[in-house]
């Protein structure tokens, strides 16, 4: 085992808890996964590349689709025999793409789309709707689609002109700081 594998596999397990060595590539995984098709590289591979110990393959996951299309919902984690949080491991390797700038071009929107919503949360304290579609679409520069079901969503109610604030912005802004001094480490 090199040292390199040593470190991004014991960086990964204190950051998320998930131990990719406990994968014995069952597939199940990657057999449940909704958006395995739309991947460059479905999950069981993922953590076999991550298995590897070869720099080069964590940076192809850095730099991959996968980590941007996966939707978090938790049917690896369910299927897994071993109960590896897929899910966690995902959002971790997009975080730690970011931070290197290694992100993939294709994923471009849907890092538009994950930036906005956690700014909005971030502000708010809650989902705001036009905040996020605001932010998404200057980011995007997809300013003019979907423009024409805005009035409709205005009318039924689904995009108050207003956020809906939490009390204590305090408690959120803490956990933004402890988020970001954690990646940090």
């Amino acid at each position: 085992m090199s040292i390199e594998k040593e470190g991004y596999i014991s960086e990964i397990k204190s950051h998320t808890g998930v131990n990719v060595n406990r994968c014995y590539q069952c597939g199940k995984c990657s057999a449940g996964c909704a958006v395995n098709e739309e991947m460059d590289y479905p999950p069981s591979m993922v953590m076999r590349m991550l298995q590897t110990g070869e720099e080069e393959c964590y940076n192809t996951v850095l730099h991959s689709q996968s980590i941007w299309l996966c939707v978090t919902c938790q049917n690896c984690l369910t299927r897994c025999p071993m109960e590896i949080d897929i899910p966690k491991l995902m959002d971790y390797m997009r975080e730690k793409s970011l931070a290197k700038g290694t992100a993939s071009k294709k994923a471009k929107n849907i890092i538009s789309f994950h930036k906005s919503f956690l700014d909005s949360v971030k502000y708010t304290g809650r989902l705001y709707e036009i905040g996020l579609v605001g932010g998404y679409k200057m980011r995007s520069f997809k300013l003019l689609q979907d423009l024409n079901v805005a009035p409709g969503m205005f009318v039924r109610g689904k995009l108050p002109l207003l956020p809906e604030m939490v009390k204590d912005k305090k408690q959120i802004k803490e956990i933004f700081s402890k988020t970001k001094n954690k990646q940090g480490e």
